[in-house]
């Protein structure tokens, strides 16, 4: 027994408003999650204060966290390898290089002093510490 078929093949052009109806869902769904996404890193709530001094030169980044543990790179690190690192940093750097320290404003004065010690030691002579700006929310902030 045969069946009669109904069905027609379509030959003529595509509908956009079912593309653009997907396109447009997908986008949504993107925005969405990855507003979500928080950065890695070291929590870190910097002191606050205002207009200090940048600098124009390159710049290597070292934290601090509240604990006195020191993050090179994301990774902790011992202060005898942070000095062999930023040696190497600013032997590329022909010593025209900056450390800017990422404190946490619960950190010791003593470890601070260590570290820019060091940084001389290595061959760094410009120091800068990293704060936020006056009256910015403290909210405690990743590096890198």
């Amino acid at each position: 027994m045969k069946f009669p078929r109904n069905t027609r093949m379509f030959h003529g052009p595509l509908d956009a408003a079912p593309f653009a109806g997907v396109f447009f869902l997908l986008l949504i769904f993107l925005v969405l999650t990855s507003s979500f996404v928080f950065t890695s890193g070291v929590r870190i709530n910097l002191p606050e204060a205002g207009r200090l001094p940048a600098t124009g030169k390159p710049t290597v980044v070292v934290a601090v966290d509240r604990g006195g543990l020191l993050y090179f790179q994301s990774q902790v690190i011992q202060l005898d390898h942070l000095k062999i690192r930023l040696r190497d940093a600013a032997t590329l750097a022909r010593g025209e290089i900056t450390l800017v320290v990422q404190a946490d404003q619960a950190v010791a004065h003593e470890v601070i002093l260590r570290l820019g010690l060091v940084a001389q030691e290595a061959g760094i002579k410009d120091i800068i510490l990293a704060t936020r700006p006056v009256g910015a929310p403290a909210r405690v902030t990743p590096s890198p």
